[in-house]
C-alpha cells in the first residue's frame, strides 16, 4: 500500500529536475571546506587519485555552492593541488538550501556504496585489460583503477581453477632419449624465454635477459639441485632416473658452496633493488644456503616449508617437507601482497601441496618428468606473493618447467636458464601443452615442433640405413 502524497512530495514530482548547463573553472584558492569532513583519504588514497587524473584527466567536475564551499569533490581537489593544478572543473549548486546541501554532501557518498560489483563482468574486463597490458599496449599500471595487485590476481585468476589439479605430465624424459634443444638455444615461448645454458656462466643471463638484464627482474623462483645422487635418494633406486647435469653428489662440500654462491650472486645481479630471491633447497644443505646468500648481500627474510602431504625417500626418517629460503636484495622494500591477509590471501611459512609421490597414477609420473618437480600451485602462489602482474620472473634451474607454467597462469614473464637439453624440451612441451601456442626459436625462428620432426625424420632415416 502506497504512502498518501504530501504536499511536498507533490511538490517534488512536478518541478522540473535540475541540470547544470555550465561547468566552469574555478581556482583552487577560491575555494573553502564546507562544514566537517565526511571522509577520510590517506596518502595512499591520495597518491592513486592523483594518478588517475594525471593519466585520465580531470574528467569529473567537483561540486561547490554559490560561495565557492567545496559540497563534493575534497579528495579531487587534493589530489589537483599535488599534481600543481592552480584550478579546477567545478559545477556550482547555487539553487540548494544549505539543508539540501547537507543531505546531498552525504548522499552523494553513500549511495554509490549501496551498489555491488558484478564481479563476473569486472573479472572479464580486468583480464582483458591485463592481457593488453602484457603486450605493452597499456601505458600505464592496472592499480591506477583503485585495486591493489593481488585484489586483481585473484579476479583474474579462476577460483575453481586454482582449486583444481589438472595434469601436469606431458611425457617421460627416459634417459636413453637424444634432446632436440642443444646448448645454447634460446626459446621464445610467447612471453617468455628459456635458455639452454648454464646458471653460473655470467654471459648466460645477458643472453637470456637482453633488455631486461640489469635492472628487470622482480622475483626470482628457483630449486638448485641438492648434490645428492637421484637415485636411491630422491627416489629409490630400482626405479632409476637420470641425474641432474650437476651438482648430483658429485660436489663436495665446498665446491657445492663455492657452486651456492655463484648461482645466488648471478641472480643478485640480475634482480632489481628489493625483488626476492626464492631458492628452494633440502635439510641437507640449507645451511649452506643460507650462508651463501647473506655472504652474496642478500637479507633472509624468511624461511618456508613446504608441508607434503606423504613422505619421500628418506634414512632414518621418510623426508615429508622441503625448504625454501627468501631472500631480499637490498635497497628497496620488497612487493608484498599478503599483507596478513588484507587482500584475501592468507598465507603462512608452511605451505601445504601434495607432494608429487601422493598425486595418484597421473601425479605420479610427474616425477618422471623432474625428481624433485614443484607443484605449478606452489610455485604460482608464491610468484603471487611477492611480484606483480607483467613482473619478470627468473628461475636459474628451470628443471621441467614448473616456473615457467606458473608464469603463464599467473600473467608473469618467464626468464627459465636450464643446462640440460632434455629438460629443456619437457618444458616445452608442457608449455605448448598447457597453452596451444608454438615455441619458436629466437635466434632462427624455427619452430619447437619442426625441428622435432627433422629430428625424427633424421633418426628414421639413420635406423633404415643400419636395416639396410
Amino acid at each position: 500500500m502506497s504512502k498518501p502524497e504530501t504536499p511536498q512530495t507533490r511538490k517534488r514530482r512536478n518541478r522540473p529536475i535540475w541540470c547544470s548547463q555550465q561547468i566552469e573553472q574555478v581556482p583552487i584558492t577560491e575555494l573553502t571546506l564546507y562544514g566537517k569532513r565526511l571522509r577520510s583519504h590517506d596518502d595512499k588514497s591520495l597518491a592513486r587519485l592523483a594518478e588517475a587524473i594525471a593519466e585520465f584527466g580531470f574528467v569529473v567536475p567537483v561540486v561547490i555552492d554559490g560561495a565557492g564551499g567545496i559540497v563534493s569533490g575534497e579528495a579531487r581537489i587534493e589530489a589537483a593541488r599535488r599534481l600543481g593544478l592552480e584550478s579546477v572543473p567545478a559545477i556550482r549548486v547555487d539553487h540548494l538550501t544549505r539543508e539540501q546541501v547537507r543531505a546531498y554532501r552525504i548522499a552523494e557518498n553513500r549511495l554509490a556504496e549501496l551498489s555491488s560489483w558484478n564481479r563476473d563482468a569486472l573479472r572479464l574486463e580486468f583480464a582483458e585489460l591485463a592481457e593488453l597490458q602484457l603486450e605493452d599496449a597499456l601505458a600505464f599500471d592496472l592499480t591506477i583503477t583503485g585495486f591493489d595487485t593481488p585484489e586483481i590476481d585473484l579476479l583474474i585468476l579462476d577460483p575453481e581453477e586454482q582449486s583444481a589439479s589438472p595434469c601436469e605430465v606431458i611425457e617421460h624424459p627416459d634417459r636413453a632419449t637424444v634432446p632436440v634443444t642443444r646448448r645454447g638455444d634460446l626459446w621464445q615461448l610467447g612471453r617468455h624465454r628459456l635458455l639452454c645454458g648454464d646458471a653460473l656462466d655470467r654471459e648466460t643471463y645477458a643472453q637470456l635477459l637482453g633488455d631486461d638484464h640489469g635492472g628487470g627482474v622482480r622475483m626470482v623462483f628457483t630449486d638448485p639441485p641438492y648434490n645428492v645422487p637421484v637415485n636411491g635418494h630422491v627416489r629409490s633406486a630400482k626405479n632409476g632416473h637420470r641425474e641432474f647435469a650437476m651438482a648430483s653428489g658429485e660436489m663436495s662440500e665446498d665446491q657445492f658452496a663455492i657452486f651456492l654462491r655463484t648461482f645466488l650472486g648471478r641472480v643478485l645481479d640480475a634482480l632489481v633493488p628489493g625483488g626476492v630471491a626464492m631458492v628452494c633447497m633440502d635439510w641437507r644443505h640449507i645451511d649452506q644456503v643460507i650462508v651463501a646468500g647473506k655472504s652474496c648481500g642478500f637479507d633472509l627474510i624468511n624461511l618456508c616449508v613446504w608441508n607434503k602431504t606423504n613422505g619421500g625417500m628418506g634414512s632414518l626418517y621418510r623426508s615429508k617437507h622441503e625448504l625454501i629460503c627468501l631472500f631480499r636484495k637490498p635497497g628497496a622494500p620488497h612487493v608484498n601482497n599478503v599483507e596478513l591477509g588484507k587482500h584475501g590471501r592468507y598465507r603462512t611459512n608452511v605451505w601445504d601441496y601434495a607432494g608429487v609421490n601422493s598425486f595418484g597414477a597421473g601425479r605420479s609420473a610427474d616425477l618422471a618428468d623432474h625428481p624433485t618437480v614443484k607443484p605449478t600451485a606452489l610455485v604460482a602462489d608464491a610468484i603471487l606473493d611477492v611480484s606483480r602482474h607483467g613482473d619478470i620472473v627468473l628461475d636459474a634451474f628451470g628443471g621441467s618447467g614448473s616456473t615457467l607454467l606458473a608464469a603463464e597462469k599467473t600473467g608473469r614473464f618467464a626468464r627459465l636458464i636450464e643446462l640440460d637439453p632434455l629438460y629443456v624440451d619437457v618444458a616445452i612441451r608442457r608449455w605448448q601443452a598447457m597453452t596451444g601456442q608454438r615455441a619458436v626459436h629466437a635466434v632462427t625462428g624455427e619452430a619447437f615442433d619442426d625441428r622435432v620432426q627433422a629430428a625424427k625424420a633424421d633418426a628414421d632415416g639413420e635406423a633404415s640405413h643400419v636395416e639396410a
